[in-house]
């Protein structure tokens, strides 16, 4: 089959309705919720009809079946179809957070609505916990976006530039961010580098970012960051082949500083423009992105 598919699951409230629409933007035809009996026939229909961009989003509300997804998967990539799965991920502070400001119910709530509020967010977490195990094999076989701090366009961002990468065996995604709004979900691995000199206390520098000339030049300045730079580069350089051998789709790496303006922007930046010559390398800055 020549079709480009685009799976979005995740957790309820993480943003796959916002994800599903930059779908649409970028050519695809969506649908939401489709029931995973429904699946196979669907993109026969699809194949058939010479479809070439599908997306299609899938959750907990498909019930008792959504264990079949998997296995449905495994068969379509088999089948020839370019297959991608996006996992949108949230921390369970966020989603309950989003569920009281919309005041909607989780779908694996039964309780109704009331008047105790520690009871009701007592049960809303209990949902959350129960959906991350009934998701936990389609999260690991999927690229995991976290939304738990970005705005609606970065989502949109962050998913237009992982379709529109390269299908090549493996996908390096480099991510900065500052530790004191937590780690990404989506990490696969983290690096600290807080211990690195720090341009924040320099006055002509502290407004700019690790993209910026003069931060660049003097953070190559100082041995640490050379030294730094090549530690992750010779890890990864170490295991990337063993990772694609192992039917890797992404690998995304976290770079982390205080403010995630300049050292972990600067290592983001040097990191995808040498590992890109060989393999296809992503870039996305969480704090910057959300200015």
């Amino acid at each position: 089959m020549s079709l480009d598919l685009v799976l979005i699951t995740g957790m309820s409230g993480s943003g796959k309705s916002v994800a599903l629409h930059a779908l649409e933007d970028a050519g695809y035809y969506c649908v939401d919720n489709l029931p995973p009996e429904l699946l196979m026939p669907f993109i026969t229909l699809q194949h058939e009809q010479q479809a070439e961009r599908v997306a299609i989003a899938m959750d907990v509300r498909s019930g008792v079946s959504l264990p079949l997804v998997p296995q449905q998967l495994e068969t379509l990539r088999r089948d020839g179809v370019s297959l991608r799965s996006l996992f949108l991920d949230s921390t369970t502070d966020a989603l309950v957070r989003r569920y009281s400001e919309t005041r909607r119910r989780h779908p694996l709530s039964r309780q109704e609505s009331r008047n105790d509020v520690p009871e009701t967010q007592r049960v809303l977490i209990q949902a959350i916990e129960l959906e991350r195990e009934l998701l936990a094999e389609l999260r690991d076989g999927a690229d995991v976006i976290d939304t738990s701090i970005i705005r609606p366009a970065q989502l949109q961002s962050y998913v237009k530039m992982l379709i529109s990468a390269p299908q090549s065996a493996l996908t390096l995604v480099f991510e900065s961010f500052a530790f004191k709004r937590g780690v990404p979900l989506d990490a696969d691995y983290v690096f600290d580098v807080r211990m690195l000199p720090n341009p924040h206390y320099v006055p002509t520098l502290r407004p700019l970012t690790g993209r910026d000339e003069p931060v660049i030049e003097w953070l190559r300045q100082h041995d640490d960051v050379a030294r730094m730079y090549g530690d992750i580069e010779q890890f990864l350089t170490r295991w990337l082949d063993a990772l694609a051998r192992d039917h890797r789709s992404y690998v995304t790496v976290a770079i982390g500083c205080t403010g995630g303006q300049h050292r972990s922007v600067f290592l983001v930046e040097q990191l995808a423009r040498g590992f890109g010559e060989r393999w296809a390398a992503l870039k996305r800055h969480r704090e910057l992105d959300g200015i």
